[in-house]
């Protein structure tokens, strides 16, 4: 006698049901919340339709929590993604580190701009930072899907499944953290971008003395008396209160406390309430008369 599989409705053979996110997974709230967060996710796109279709799969999956135990070595990411099966699967993302003449060149190019140095010590990633490894005759993010090297332990054979997919927009988030981050895959750690920022800092490297005048640079004499009156009247004064476009910098930037043992980070404690700390003096600041003023200016 056949059987009635009409209970299972629409579906046939029925779908085998997804085990829910582990209590630790990494739970995607914006995916690409800063520049070079959605930088990454744009770069993917760019390989093609095939690849942009199936990237689009994942994104639930980011949302939900699913990847969790994310760790980099290296140019290597791994984590796991827990889907349908007891085991979760278990990914590999490993990103091609740009040669070395590459990375001099580029670091050459960044030592031309200041503000270079001013975002990268500040935990930000430099809005032309293509520019700098376009100098250096490369880029930053992934131009090509030979630059992006992904496995995943799922009988899926497509390059992204769906968890290998979840696991680029974990790493958009990721990088929105931590910038630094990307250099690292790229081939640099965090250390050395650092250093080579405050070298920026400290002069060009060439012999310049710590405290001396750049070259071309004529410093006048300072009247002790003027030092706090403006130079020139306030109205020429242009300027403009916007909200910062990261967040966290300075914490991330102090990294990890001596002796620290709580499980969370003292940047994620820490993090929420220097966030309303800055907002509402943003706020106390366009509420001044001058704020009020400045406010569209």
């Amino acid at each position: 006698m056949p059987r009635d599989y009409s209970e299972w409705g629409p579906s046939f053979p029925p779908s085998i049901p997804k085990l829910p996110p582990p209590e630790h997974g990494i739970r995607v709230k914006h995916i690409g919340a800063t520049w070079w967060g959605e930088r990454w996710v744009a770069a993917l796109l760019r390989f093609g339709r095939r690849y942009a279709a199936r990237l689009e799969r994942g994104r639930g999956y980011a949302r939900q929590g699913r990847v969790h135990d994310l760790a980099v070595r290296g140019s290597t990411v791994t984590a796991s993604v827990t889907g349908s099966r007891p085991t979760p699967y278990r990914v590999t993302v490993t990103l091609r580190p740009l040669p070395g003449a590459v990375w001099e060149r580029a670091l050459a190019a960044m030592a031309a701009k200041a503000r270079f140095a001013a975002a990268l010590l500040a935990g930000e990633m430099p809005r032309d930072i293509d520019a700098a490894f376009a100098a250096g005759r490369g880029s930053l993010f992934p131009a090509r899907p030979a630059e992006l090297r992904a496995r995943c332990s799922c009988p899926d054979d497509a390059n992204p499944c769906k968890h290998i997919a979840a696991v680029h927009y974990v790493l958009a988030e990721a990088f929105d953290r931590d910038p630094f981050l990307l250099f690292e895959l790229r081939g640099r750690p965090r250390e050395a971008v650092l250093a080579h920022a405050q070298s920026l800092g400290h002069g060009d490297g060439r012999g310049q003395r710590d405290g001396a005048a750049p070259k071309g640079v004529k410093l006048g004499k300072i009247d002790a008396s003027a030092y706090d009156r403006f130079g020139r009247p306030i109205d020429d004064l242009h300027f403009r209160i916007s909200a910062p476009s990261g967040s966290g910098a300075l914490l991330r930037q102090l990294g990890a406390a001596p002796g620290w043992s709580l499980p969370e980070s003292l940047e994620d404690l820490l993090q929420p309430v220097v966030a309303r700390v800055a907002a509402r003096a943003r706020e106390m600041a366009l509420e001044s008369p001058i704020g009020e003023e400045r406010r569209g200016g």
